[in-house]
C-alpha cells in the first residue's frame, strides 16, 4: 500500500511501477523488524549467508555475480543539456537519448519482483544541510544495505513531504547484463537511473550518485561543497576539539587516517571518526565552514584490515555487518586477505580454495552502520556540522611531494588539490608515467565539469575570512632505496598536531615557493625514532622538480580550455615565477 506521501513523489513512484511492473511496492520504513525482515528473506532465497554467529553476530556474506563487483566509470553518464556542462572529466551523453534508452530497459523489468521504495535523508535527520532522495529498487539486498548506510523510512519520508524536494532515483538489477548495464545522472533533474548492476557502488544511489555527483552539482547551485572527503575529531589532552576534512584517492590512507589510533607517545590524546568518506561543506552566519557527513555507515574495502592496520575497522566487522564478496574460512567466518588469522577454505566465488588463489575479491566490501566503530563521534548527528579548522589534501608520490606543506592563502590552496596527483600501480590513459591527477580526489565523482567546480571553489574566498586553513601531505615519500621515510599510521597524528597548531596560531613554518613547511623543531617527534637524513628528505623541496610539476600542471589546466578560472591560472604562474 502507498502512504499519503507528497503529490510528487506518490505520482513519480506510480509512474515508476506503471513502467517497471511489479508484482508489489513496499514502501520501507526504516525499522529494525523489518531489516531484520529483509535479511530473512534473504537468507531464504540464497542472497546472503549467515556467518559464524559466536565470532560475528548478526553478520552476513553476499556473493555478486562475477561480473558485477566494482563501480562501472566507463558506463557512468553525466546527462546535461550541454555537453560542455559535463566537461571532459565525466562520460556525457544528451538526456533525451538516455531517457530512450533506459525507458526501454526499464519496461516490464520488475514483473515477478517485489519494488522496493526508499525514503532516505543524506545527512542528520534534522539538520539544513541535509538533503533527501527516494530510491525505488528491485533489490532487497540493496535496501538492507541503504538501511544501514543512510537515515531512511518514515522520518525521511516525513521530510519529504515537507519539504516537498527530493532526488529521484530508479534502480533495477535488470539482467546482470555487463552489455545492458548504465549508471546515468541527471543533475538539472535531480534524478538518477542505474540498470543491470547489483555492486554497491553503482545500486546504493544514496552513496557516489546522489552524495557526491548529484550533490556537486546541487551544492554549485546553492552555494556549498559535496566533497570526497573524510571528517575526522582530535582532541589534545587540554580537551580541545578541533575537526579535519581530509580528500585521499584510493589506497592513501583514507580509513585509517579518518579511524586513526593515537601513538604511545600521545597520552591524553582521542581521535573520532564524524565520517570516513564524504563531507558536505556549508558557511554558517558567521562564515565558519561546517561539515556533515551525509551518510550514516561504512561501505569499505575490507583487503588489509587487521588490527594492526587498522584496529578500529577490524572490531567495528564484528556486528551487524554485512560482507560482499569475501572468502569463507573453515569455521565459517569471512577471510579476506590481510586478516592474519583462520584458514580460508571458500573463495569469493563460494568455490573451493585453489594453491595459490586469493580468497576476496580485491574490492570485496563491508557494509556496516556508523554507530559499530568503536571510534565513532556523536557529533556525526550534530545537525548544525562541525567547524573544519583544515582542510587536507594527499596522495601517493614516492618523491616531490614533502611530507606536509600549508598553502599560503585560500587560492594556492584551490591549486594544490586541483592539482593533486597520485601514482598507480598502472598507467592509465590519464595518467603520465604512472602519475594520475585526481583533483580534490573528486575524478569519478565530480557531477559537472572540472573548471566550473574549481570556480566555485575559489568563490569561496570572497566570501568568508574566517576559512578553514589548506594542507598537502604525503605519507609515502620513499629514499633511493625505495624506503618509505615517514611510519605513517598513527603517527600520522604528528603532522596533524602541527596542522591544527598553524590554524590556532601556534606552530612556526619555513615560507617556501611551494608552501610553508615545518622544520625538525616545529613537529612533536618526541619518542619517534627517525634519522635525521630521513626527516631531511621529507622535508626537501626539490626546486628543480616542481619547476617541472608546474610545467605539467599547466598542461593539465590546458585540458579544460578557456573554462579554467584566470585566478587558477594565474596562482599556478605565481608558484612557477617563484620558482625561478
Amino acid at each position: 500500500m502507498i502512504p499519503n506521501t507528497a503529490s510528487s513523489a506518490r505520482q513519480w513512484v506510480e509512474e515508476v511501477a506503471r513502467l517497471t511492473r511489479p508484482d508489489r511496492v513496499h514502501w520501507c520504513d526504516g525499522s529494525r523488524e523489518e531489516y531484520d525482515a529483509l535479511v530473512a528473506g534473504l537468507v531464504r532465497d540464497g542472497g546472503l549467508i549467515p556467518i559464524n554467529d559466536g565470532q560475528f553476530e548478526d553478520c552476513y556474506l553476499h556473493r555478486s555475480d562475477p561480473s558485477d563487483v566494482a563501480r562501472v566509470e566507463n558506463l557512468t553518464f553525466i546527462c546535461t543539456a550541454d555537453r560542455e556542462d559535463a566537461g571532459p572529466n565525466n562520460n556525457w551523453m544528451a538526456p533525451d537519448e538516455a531517457h530512450r534508452l533506459l525507458d526501454g530497459l526499464f519496461q516490464d523489468c520488475m514483473r515477478g519482483r517485489v519494488m522496493y521504495v526508499i525514503p532516505y535523508c543524506m545527512g542528520p535527520i534534522n539538520s539544513p544541510y541535509a538533503r533527501c532522495g527516494i530510491e525505488v529498487t528491485d533489490s532487497a539486498y540493496v535496501a538492507v544495505n541503504m538501511y544501514l548506510m543512510t537515515r531512511m523510512g518514515a522520518k525521511a519520508l516525513e521530510r519529504i513531504e515537507r519539504e516537498g524536494t527530493f532526488v529521484k532515483g530508479m534502480h533495477s538489477i535488470g539482467e546482470l547484463d555487463p552489455e545492458r548495464r548504465y549508471i546515468m545522472h541527471f543533475p538539472e533533474e535531480l534524478s538518477i537511473r542505474s540498470y543491470g548492476s547489483g555492486y554497491g557502488g553503482n545500486a546504493l544511489l544514496g552513496k557516489k550518485c546522489h552524495a557526491l555527483r548529484i550533490a556537486s552539482w546541487q551544492a554549485r547551485q546553492e552555494g556549498w561543497l559535496a566533497e570526497h572527503m573524510l571528517i575526522v575529531e582530535i582532541e589534545n589532552p587540554a580537551g580541545e576539539k578541533q575537526y579535519v576534512a581530509a580528500a585521499f584517492p584510493s589506497a592513501c590512507g583514507k580509513t585509517n587516517l579518518a579511524m586513526l589510533i593515537p601513538p604511545e607517545q600521545f597520552p591524553g590524546w582521542q581521535v573520532r571518526t564524524v565520517g570516513d568518506d564524504i563531507a558536505w561543506l556549508h558557511l554558517d552566519d558567521d562564515g565558519v565552514m561546517r561539515a556533515i557527513n551525509p551518510e550514516a555507515g561504512y561501505f569499505g574495502v575490507v583487503p588489509g584490515t587487521n588490527r594492526d592496520t587498522n584496529n578500529n575497522a577490524f572490531e567495528m566487522l564484528q556486528r551487524d555487518a554485512i560482507f560482499t564478496n569475501v572468502g569463507l574460512s573453515s569455521e565459517k567466518e569471512p577471510w579476506w586477505e590481510g586478516r592474519k588469522f583462520g584458514v580460508p577454505v571458500l573463495n569469493w566465488k563460494g568455490e573451493p580454495i585453489r594453491s595459490g588463489e586469493k580468497a576476496a575479491h580485491p574490492n570485496s566490501r563491508f557494509t556496516v552502520s556508523a554507530q559499530c566503530n568503536p571510534s565513532y563521534s556523536p557529533m556525526a548527528e550534530h545537525a548544525a556540522g562541525v567547524p573544519i579548522s583544515a582542510l587536507i589534501f594527499g596522495g601517493r608520490r614516492a618523491r616531490l611531494a614533502p611530507l606536509v606543506m600549508e598553502a599560503r592563502d585560500w587560492r594556492h590552496g584551490v591549486l594544490m588539490g586541483a592539482a593533486m596527483a597520485s601514482e598507480s600501480t598502472a598507467a592509465s590513459s590519464d595518467s603520465d608515467n604512472g602519475l594520475r591527477r585526481d583533483p580534490m580526489a573528486m575524478k569519478p565523482f565530480c557531477g559537472y565539469n572540472f573548471a566550473d567546480y574549481w570556480k566555485h571553489w575559489l568563490s569561496f574566498g570572497g566570501r568568508s575570512d574566517r576559512l578553514p586553513g589548506i594542507y598537502h601531505v604525503n605519507w609515502f615519500r620513499q629514499d633511493e632505496a625505495g624506503k618509505y621515510l615517514w611510519p605513517g599510521f598513527g603517527e600520522n597524528l604528528r603532522v596533524l598536531q602541527w596542522i591544527l597548531d598553524r590554524c590556532k596560531g601556534r606552530a612556526d613554518a619555513r615560507e617556501t615557493p611551494v608552501g610553508n613547511l615545518p622544520r625538525r623543531k616545529d613537529l612533536n617527534l618526541q619518542g619517534l625514532d627517525i634519522a635525521p637524513e630521513a626527516l631531511e628528505g621529507l622535508l626537501d623541496v626539490d626546486t628543480e622538480g616542481w619547476r617541472e610539476e608546474m610545467r605539467k600542471i599547466a598542461e593539465y589546466l590546458a585540458q579544460y580550455g578557456d573554462r579554467v578560472p584566470a585566478e587558477l591560472a594565474a596562482e599556478r604562474a605565481r608558484v612557477a615565477a617563484a620558482l625561478g
